[in-house]
C-alpha cells in the first residue's frame, strides 16, 4: 500500500513538472545573456522583479552626420554603452493569446542611458567625434524564437550631450542575435 502512495506522489510531481513546462511564462528571466550580431556586442539583462529588467549592453555603434559645408556625408563607427530599465507591461496579454513570451518576448517601456566613447573611424574633414551621453525614453519589443534567434526593436526621444553641444537626438535601435546559456 506505502508503494502505491509513493507511486501515485512520484507520477503527480512528475505530471506537474510536465504541465508547468508547457504553462505560458508570465514573468522576466531572472538572468538573460545575449550576442548581438548586427552592431557586434554583448548584452545581460537581469529581471529584479516579475516584469522589470535592468538591461545592460556594451558594443559596436554607427552613427551617421551630414556635412553641409563640405556637401558629403559621413558613417562612423565607435564604442557604447547602454542601461536601460525595462517595464514588459504586456506578457500576460500574449500568454492569454497563446503567444510566446519566453526569454522576454514582448514590449517594453525604457528609461534609458547611452554612452558613445570617442570615435574608432572619423573623416578628418569632419574633425574627431567626441565622446557622449545620451538619455533617452523608448519604446520597442522583443521576440525570442525557437532556436533562441532574438530579434529586438526600440524607437524614442532623446537628448544628447557632449563638450560641444546639447541637443535632441531620436533614437532607433534594431538588433538581431541569439540568447546564449541555460
Amino acid at each position: 500500500m506505502k508503494k502505491n502512495y509513493l507511486f501515485l506522489f512520484l507520477m503527480t510531481l512528475l505530471f506537474n513538472g510536465v504541465y508547468a513546462q508547457d504553462e505560458a511564462v508570465t514573468s522576466v528571466r531572472k538572468n538573460q545573456f545575449k550576442i548581438n550580431m548586427l552592431f557586434p556586442g554583448f548584452v545581460y539583462e537581469h529581471g529584479f522583479s516579475t516584469k522589470n529588467t535592468l538591461y545592460s549592453e556594451a558594443c559596436l555603434g554607427a552613427g551617421y552626420r551630414y556635412s553641409s559645408y563640405y556637401d558629403e556625408s559621413n558613417v562612423y563607427l565607435f564604442p557604447m554603452i547602454n542601461e536601460q530599465l525595462r517595464h514588459y507591461y504586456n506578457l500576460e496579454k500574449r500568454a492569454a493569446k497563446g503567444k510566446r513570451t519566453a526569454y522576454n518576448s514582448g514590449n517594453f517601456v525604457a528609461a534609458s542611458a547611452y554612452y558613445n566613447f570617442q570615435s574608432i573611424s572619423t573623416n578628418s574633414r569632419y574633425g574627431n567625434y567626441a565622446p557622449s551621453f545620451t538619455i533617452a525614453a523608448l519604446w520597442g519589443f522583443q521576440r525570442t524564437y525557437k532556436g533562441r534567434f532574438n530579434l529586438e526593436f526600440n524607437v524614442g526621444p532623446g537628448v544628447n550631450f557632449d563638450k560641444y553641444d546639447t541637443e535632441f537626438s531620436p533614437i532607433v535601435n534594431f538588433t538581431i542575435g541569439w540568447v546564449i546559456g541555460k
